[in-house]
């Protein structure tokens, strides 16, 4: 799954562990999620389309899309 968090987070001009802190994860599941080894279970695909205020598709892309 691709994703958009690195620049959504640059973008606000937040640290891995800036985001980590507003998810209530770690910053290593920040970067995980990042680099593409870790896909977020649904919950936390919502948390985080709710602390960047964008709809999940804005976020989240199938790789095969």
């Amino acid at each position: 799954m691709n994703n958009h968090l690195r620049t959504l987070r640059a973008d606000r001009g937040w640290s891995q562990a800036d985001l980590a802190a507003a998810l209530g994860v770690s910053r290593q599941t920040v970067n995980a999620l990042e680099t593409g080894r870790y896909d977020p279970s649904l919950p936390l695909a919502f948390k985080i389309a709710r602390v960047f205020d964008r709809p999940i598709e804005s976020i989240f892309s199938d790789e095969g899309a």
